[in-house]
């Protein structure tokens, strides 16, 4: 594993959320003075950190945070309630974490679950959110949305969702994260990642145990639920939040299931969804993707940017 040049300010900040207190740890890029330009969401298994290589370029004139979700990385907020159906505990816990941060309302960001729960969090409080800035953002399809309310939804979903079944078998502790470093490169979802960047997820993704060794910050049993479980709505959301909102979806293997563009823009006229080459981790191999969307997010919203 190669040194990093610069070392990101780490923040934790307190919230309270109907789900218990704690404290969410961010990534804080950008001038310190300066108002939060945006709020950017990490995927299901990651953290904050993973994506300080794609957002760094723009915190040149931009104030940035990328939280730790419960659960995941550094954050405190206890992840031991596995009764959940859907991700409205994503949803109340950045509706909480916004609160704190006080000062105008910031765009929010995110990549596959991120990206949902800042739909949902947009739908719940519109008026924390300037707007929605979506990469890949995990959204079934009509029936895939009602299927997922039915009760034996989520029992199903943990047994037969091979991404599901998977999680719930990843291996969960190396004897060092340069061990860990090395059983990831190159292979699975981390494929095609920059060095640099697998750094940062592994820095924050491992903790050390007490006998010396590392284990994962996001319990195998807890990535897999949130897998399993989406008993919630974005569409419904879309339409309570009603600011302008930006989705870049993949080419290939996509999470956000909207197949017809020209009919969903119809639909919801407030937002402009494009395609991009590669599959559901284009943020990773094309960063460029993901900073274009933000500042064309951030033009339509904030043009003396």
């Amino acid at each position: 594993m190669t040194a990093r040049r610069t070392v990101p300010r780490q923040r934790m900040i307190p919230v309270r959320t109907p789900r218990g207190d704690g404290e969410m740890a961010v990534i804080d890029l950008g001038p310190a003075k300066r108002p939060v330009d945006v709020v950017f969401v990490h995927a299901n298994g990651f953290n904050g950190r993973t994506y300080r290589a794609i957002l760094e370029p723009l915190a040149r004139d931009l104030r940035i945070l990328a939280p730790d979700l419960r659960g995941h990385g550094r954050t405190t907020l206890p992840a031991e309630d596995f009764s959940q159906r859907s991700w409205r505990r994503l949803r109340d816990d950045l509706v909480a974490f916004l609160g704190a941060l006080g000062g105008p309302p910031p765009v929010l960001a995110g990549h596959s679950m991120g990206g949902t729960a800042a739909i949902l969090t947009a739908g719940e409080r519109p008026d924390l959110v300037k707007g929605l800035a979506l990469f890949d953002p995990v959204m079934l399809g009509a029936v895939g949305v009602f299927m997922a309310h039915l009760p034996w939804a989520r029992l199903a979903a943990s047994r037969r969702v091979p991404i599901a079944v998977q999680a719930a078998r990843r291996r969960r502790t190396f004897d060092s994260k340069a061990a860990a470093f090395d059983a990831y490169h190159g292979r699975g979802a981390f494929k095609g990642w920059p060095d640099a960047m697998l750094e940062d997820y592994v820095a924050d993704g491992f903790r050390e145990t007490a006998d010396g060794r590392v284990e994962l910050t996001c319990a195998p049993e807890w990535e897999a639920l949130h897998y399993a479980t989406h008993a919630h709505d974005p569409y419904a959301a879309l339409r309570r939040f009603g600011g302008p909102v930006s989705i870049v979806k993949a080419r290939r293997g996509s999470t956000c299931r909207v197949k017809d563009i020209a009919a969903f823009e119809r639909r919801f006229p407030n937002a402009a969804v494009t395609r991009v080459d590669g599959g559901h981790f284009f943020p990773m191999v094309n960063p460029d993707a993901v900073r274009d969307g933000l500042t064309g997010l951030l033009a339509r919203t904030s043009p003396s940017l």
